[in-house]
């Protein structure tokens, strides 16, 4: 993101993290992004590892935290937001009742908004300490706005950075058309053997196998359903389009997003039940999607059962342990009262 927004004119500043692990990025405060979309050198305004240098008078602030780690960044950031200041967090996962939580916790009231993609906007892996490829490109990203009331402001910013963002109903609609929970969960669950086999393994070449993609659209199949029944009308983006490069629908990556994928030849990493695609795909977000399944009195099986025998593999009950709607300080109320809250905010 820094690379890209610094590489399409905008000032961009940066806080990395810690000084010894980004050393260079920090001496140099240039990354090499190749691949798809805009490349070259970009050399940012200012890398900082004070996030209130970083971030005061910013316009919006790019998020690209995993899902768990969001209590952290968002007692970070806490002392340093100002009103009217946009939170991109990426991807979605209700993200925004965790940061509202954090700032009610810490007596600290902002008004602030919260943008939540469906997706990841770039598919990407770091080469080196300051080199970035990106081998898939959002086409088309939807956005949920935190609070909704707010919906027309925050899109008419986050457009000026992607042009493919398109908004839908609320944060919860984009949670529901977050990809990782329901192509991950499958990836790591039918290629367990061959992750803790080989040294290093590609979950989306030799992994991706036809009973694997079976499984990845009867699961998918249930989340669109679940959308349907809370009444969001947006397109569901299923995944049966993401799989298929001659259909007549284009998916968020575009039609032959996972052909790329596996050409690019870059997903062969060593693979563990630590990983992102568990930590945050499914005990996060497969936990979130079946918490809401059974406040709608939804039933998936098929997210329940991945969610469980995961969890198994990993030794915790992650609806118990996972983000849930009682995790996230929602637990007691009705899908119209949740409606309200995401139109309005905690305010209401």
């Amino acid at each position: 993101m820094a690379a890209d927004f610094t590489l399409a004119g905008h000032r961009v500043r940066m806080w990395p993290g810690e000084r010894q692990k980004h050393a260079e990025l920090y001496r140099n405060r240039t990354i090499l992004l190749e691949g798809l979309g805009r490349t070259g050198e970009a050399r940012l305004e200012l890398i900082s590892d004070d996030p209130g240098e970083v971030i005061r008078g910013a316009g919006i602030i790019l998020c690209t935290d995993p899902a768990p780690s969001q209590v952290k960044r968002a007692s970070i950031l806490a002392p340093h937001l100002q009103n009217g200041q946009v939170l991109f967090l990426s991807p979605g996962s209700l993200g925004p009742l965790i940061f509202e939580n954090v700032f009610c916790n810490a007596g600290r009231r902002v008004d602030v908004s919260f943008a939540e993609p469906g997706t990841l906007p770039y598919l990407t892996r770091k080469l080196e300490s300051t080199k970035v490829q990106v081998s898939g490109l959002a086409k088309h990203l939807p956005i949920g706005i935190f609070p909704a009331r707010n919906t027309g402001m925050v899109h008419e910013l986050v457009n000026q950075l992607y042009p493919a963002a398109h908004t839908v109903e609320d944060a919860l609609s984009a949670a529901l058309l977050n990809a990782g929970p329901i192509i991950h969960s499958v990836l790591f669950l039918l290629n367990t053997g061959a992750i803790e086999h080989f040294p290093s393994w590609d979950i989306h070449n030799e992994g991706t196998t036809k009973s694997v993609i079976k499984l990845v659209l009867a699961h998918d199949a249930e989340r669109i359903k679940l959308r349907k029944a809370i009444g969001y009308s947006s397109h569901h983006y299923p995944f049966v389009d993401h799989y298929n490069p001659t259909g007549d629908a284009e998916w968020m990556y575009g039609k032959k997003a996972h052909t790329d994928l596996v050409k690019s030849e870059k997903w062969r990493e060593s693979l563990s039940f630590e990983h992102r695609y568990v930590l945050e795909d499914v005990k996060c977000n497969l936990a979130l999607m079946t918490s809401i399944g059974d406040l709608c009195r939804v039933e998936t099986p098929i997210a329940d059962s991945l969610l469980t025998l995961i969890g198994t593999i990993c030794g915790e009950n992650f609806k118990k342990t996972g983000r849930t709607l009682e995790t996230l300080g929602v637990g007691d109320l009705s899908l119209e009262e949740l409606k309200i809250v995401l139109r309005d905010g905690f305010e209401s």
